[in-house]
C-alpha cells in the first residue's frame, strides 16, 4: 500500500527565513533613511507636512527598529 500524506512537509524548514530577514533589514534601512531626510527639513517644510518641530524631533530620535 502507498504511503500518502495530506500534510505538506518542507524539506527546507528555514526556506523563508532569509527572505523574511532581508525584508526586515530593508524596512529598517528605509526607516533610517526617511528619518534622516526628515531631519533635513526646515520649519516651513515641516509645517507643510502638518508636523510640528517637536513631533518631527520625536520621530527623528526613534531607533530604526521602532515604527
Amino acid at each position: 500500500m502507498a504511503d500518502i500524506s495530506l500534510h505538506y512537509s518542507s524539506k527546507a524548514p528555514l526556506a523563508g527565513t532569509y527572505t523574511a530577514f532581508a525584508n526586515v533589514l530593508q524596512l529598517w534601512r528605509q526607516r533610517n533613511h526617511d528619518r534622516q531626510e526628515l531631519a533635513k527639513l526646515d520649519t516651513r517644510s515641516l509645517r507643510d507636512l502638518g508636523l510640528t518641530e517637536s513631533a518631527a524631533r520625536f520621530e527623528i530620535n526613534k531607533p530604526f527598529w521602532r515604527e
